[in-house]
């Protein structure tokens, strides 16, 4: 195997990356993948502590890596960490933005109904999986549009290829998202640089510390109802670990994927390809 081919194809050497929501699971994991490809990580999370912990791990197997406590939601907050990062490192050429997820008070369920659903927490769902793409996305392809060059990945999901009961804000949100990657795309193309690429991955159904409950049993272990029916309709027949993501995310944001653009691409393990019969 030509180990300088495949680091010139999918090498990261020297290129700084900001991820938000960097301290979960999925996106920790993401951090440290990119650390190991040559990059500097900037690692964003609203939990600070969660955050540093990713950089320290980093640092402590010779990458390179900053934490910076970020609200999302908070575009004020997004441009003082910008500033820091510039500072500290002159540039920007990726950005993941990984903040997202839900909430029990915009779920259905037998004890709150569809029509019952809470304005604000439905608000608040979509907000934190859209808004936090979006405001993300103004500070720091300002950045890029400046360098015309640079590469966002946003963290779209499978509720946009295929709406999944119960959770309607966290679908529409992310629905939200994945159009919002190629309208995204488009525009920096034709008004900055033709350098500057702009796609999303739609993760299928990875155990989380925010989903594990619903999807497993917490004092057996065993699938919960909708885990099984998860896994009944998941060919490869399990649920995705989160270096399940990593060869994707790789590709996307190195010179392996420099042609790819506006695109959401599904890491599901064949569930939206199957129809259930």
């Amino acid at each position: 195997m030509n180990q300088e081919y495949l680091t010139k194809l999918f090498g990261l050497e020297g290129k700084v990356a900001v991820v938000t929501g960097g301290g979960g699971v999925l996106c920790g994991s993401m951090c440290r993948a990119l650390a190991q490809a040559g990059a500097r990580v900037v690692v964003l999370d609203l939990l600070e502590p969660a955050a540093r912990n990713v950089a320290h791990d980093i640092e402590a197997n010779g990458g390179i890596a900053v934490s910076f406590q970020a609200d999302a939601l908070d575009k004020g907050s997004l441009d003082n960490v910008c500033e820091k990062v510039l500072e500290k490192f002159g540039r920007v050429d990726i950005l993941i933005n990984g903040a997202g997820g839900n909430k029990a008070q915009a779920t259905t369920s037998p004890n709150l109904s569809f029509f019952d659903l809470p304005q604000d927490a439905f608000q608040w769902v979509f907000n934190l999986n859209f808004t936090c793409t979006l405001l993300a996305s103004q500070v720091f392809s300002k950045v890029m549009a400046r360098q015309k060059e640079g590469v966002i990945l946003n963290i779209s999901s499978m509720n946009y290829f295929r709406p999944l009961t119960r959770v309607p804000a966290y679908s529409a949100a992310k629905a939200a998202v994945s159009n919002f990657t190629q309208w995204l795309a488009v525009h920096l193309s034709q008004n900055y640089s033709t350098k500057i690429r702009v796609n999303a991955l739609a993760p299928g159904f990875f155990l989380t510390e925010q989903n594990r409950f619903l999807l497993t049993d917490k004092e057996t272990g065993a699938l919960t109802p909708r885990g099984k029916s998860i896994i009944d309709h998941t060919p490869m027949n399990r649920f995705g670990a989160p270096e399940d993501l990593i060869g994707a995310v790789l590709w996307l944001l190195s010179p392996a994927g420099e042609f790819v653009h506006g695109a959401v691409i599904a890491i599901d393990g064949g569930f939206s390809a199957f129809s259930g019969v």
